[in-house]
């Protein structure tokens, strides 16, 4: 049986097309197709962006709360720029003065600027901004262990929690299975010989006689 996500894709898309884009009548069902997303941790960007798209065509139509959900979306989305793109959207009054947004927006701020032990206690103070987000905490994780596993060669295995949000023994686990990393007796994570990825380029370049003749002319 197709989730409620899938099965409301296809009518979105077709809203989508066209003049349709900047209806906004529409804005109830591209608004449940956002809280839909949220619930069923799924994501649709293009229609995202359409909502605050009509969001700034019609501003006594905003929602404070879609809103929220569609920047937590774009969080999970991470390190793909898609939160850089729905922040561009949002007026500066409503960041500013939109208490969810504003605290959603610093969010994003530490993990873009991989402060990941500051967001994580920040997050706690705030776990209200994800109710309703399933799948949040993962994805964060998820691009958490993207960074390490490109910045890293070992990490000590208690860094790598508090960078996790501190989980238990058998979460950090599982996200060492998913990547294959391993640990050594003194607790040091290997992640990757970093300098293995290095790859030599070799630079040829090729210049016939006939384009630097006339230099050579000019020069006697």
């Amino acid at each position: 049986m197709a989730s409620t996500f899938e099965q409301m894709r296809a009518n979105v898309g077709k809203l989508l097309r066209g003049i349709d884009r900047y209806n906004p009548e529409n804005l109830t069902t591209l608004e449940r197709y956002v809280e839909t997303q949220a619930r069923e941790n799924a994501y649709d960007l293009e229609a995202n962006l359409a909502v605050l798209k009509l969001y700034q065509f019609n501003p006594a139509y905003f929602q404070t709360t879609v809103t929220s959900q569609i920047l937590l979306k774009a969080l999970t989305n991470l390190p793909h720029t898609d939160f850089t793109l729905c922040k561009c959207m949002i007026d500066q009054t409503h960041q500013q003065e939109e208490r969810p947004i504003r605290q959603i927006l610093y969010l994003g701020n530490l993990l873009e600027t991989c402060h990941f032990q500051s967001f994580w206690t920040s997050l706690e103070e705030n776990r209200e901004l994800i109710d309703g987000i399933t799948g949040f905490e993962d994805s964060v994780r998820k691009f958490i262990c993207h960074v390490v596993g490109i910045t890293y060669q070992t990490i000590d295995r208690q860094l790598l929690a508090e960078m996790l949000g501190d989980p238990l023994d058998t979460q950090l686990k599982v996200w060492m299975n998913k990547y294959g990393w391993t640990e050594n007796e003194d607790g040091q994570i290997f992640i990757y010989n970093q300098e293995e990825s290095i790859k030599p380029k070799n630079i040829v370049e090729k210049i016939d006689f006939e384009s630097v003749s006339s230099i050579m002319a000019t020069s006697q």
